[in-house]
């Protein structure tokens, strides 16, 4: 996938583990606690999980376009330097504390400015996640935590980019991939044009898709059904979401709420939604379905709450299911 949305951290793990065979939810938390799967603000910026391998190429082919101009160079510059000294020799710190840092340091910053700083600093490749601490989540000085990569160069990096990401989402058109990565259209068409293999070119209703000359076959029974957290790729990877919504889907205005949150998908297709709440013992589901499922679906459909009680390890209740 080259990068996953991450920024609700309990539901982004579901979409990884959703992708993987026999993942658990603690397998994920103790991998990130690892710094096997990283995340920071890259592509758009927005929060990503991200490999060590990729990060650093990705930070420098995607974040020139984002610098904060907004905020001073010289203070920029001064509060990274404040961020590695408090961070250097594998101390890992929250937010709060990083932003008391920067106070004893005759820089003040909260709230926004705080979190400017911070994204600076992960744009510059300084800082990235560190382990959690409880629930809260630290930073840690990158050149720490990730160990050393190849550089790439530019136009290597967009055709990494171009076929990574065709790889992990296509078939996907130029437009989506400037969304997703937020380079420019020319740059994106740059990356799918100069991936190697080379991709195919797919033009469906005067629309050009590109998808990867390797893909394999589907090959799972049908119906498939999946319970999608927010911001999962399926939808937040494209700009052009017209293809993943079921034709017998209700007219948008009814269907944006749902669409604002966790999606049900059958046969790769959105066909509802559903609210998560997570109790001391129980995880609960809130089922909206807005396309009617038969008796097939609604089975696929258990199974995958079976799936999702398995991955975090606790029952899961529904309601509007049955």
């Amino acid at each position: 996938m080259l990068a996953v949305q991450s920024q609700d951290y309990p539901n982004a793990k579901w979409a990884v583990g959703q992708r993987l065979d026999g993942a658990l939810d603690a397998d994920l938390d103790r991998a990130f606690d690892a710094g096997e799967i990283v995340r920071t603000h890259v592509l758009r910026p927005t929060w990503h999980f991200v490999a060590p391998d990729d990060m650093r190429w990705l930070l420098a082919l995607t974040a020139y376009q984002y610098r904060l101009l907004e905020i001073d160079r010289d203070l920029a510059a001064r509060s990274r330097a404040v961020f590695e000294k408090a961070l250097r020799g594998g101390v890992a710190l929250t937010r709060e504390e990083l932003g008391a840092r920067l106070g004893d340091a005759g820089i003040g910053a909260s709230g926004v400015r705080l979190g400017y700083l911070i994204m600076d600093a992960e744009l510059e490749a300084v800082v990235c996640s560190g382990p959690r601490r409880g629930r809260r989540h630290t930073y840690a000085l990158l050149e720490e935590r990730l160990p050393p990569a190849r550089p790439r160069a530019r136009d290597e990096a967009l055709a990494e980019l171009g076929r990574r990401y065709v790889e992990g989402h296509g078939p996907a058109q130029v437009a989506d991939l400037a969304w997703w990565s937020g380079l420019t259209v020319a740059d994106a068409k740059g990356a799918l044009e100069a991936a190697t293999p080379p991709l195919v070119r797919e033009p469906i209703a005067g629309r050009t898709f590109y998808a990867s000359p390797t893909e394999p076959a589907a090959s799972a029974p049908r119906p498939f059904l999946h319970l999608l957290p927010n911001y999962d790729e399926l939808l937040i990877a494209f700009r052009d979401r017209t293809d993943a919504m079921d034709p017998e889907l209700p007219p948008p205005a009814r269907v944006a709420q749902v669409l604002l949150s966790h999606v049900v998908v059958r046969d790769g297709l959105v066909v509802g939604g559903y609210r998560r709440r997570d109790e001391r013992t129980t995880t609960r589901l809130q089922i909206d379905l807005l396309v009617g499922l038969g008796k097939a679906d609604c089975e696929a459909l258990r199974g995958v709450i079976e799936r999702f009680a398995a991955f975090l390890g606790r029952p899961v209740a529904t309601v509007g299911l049955d």
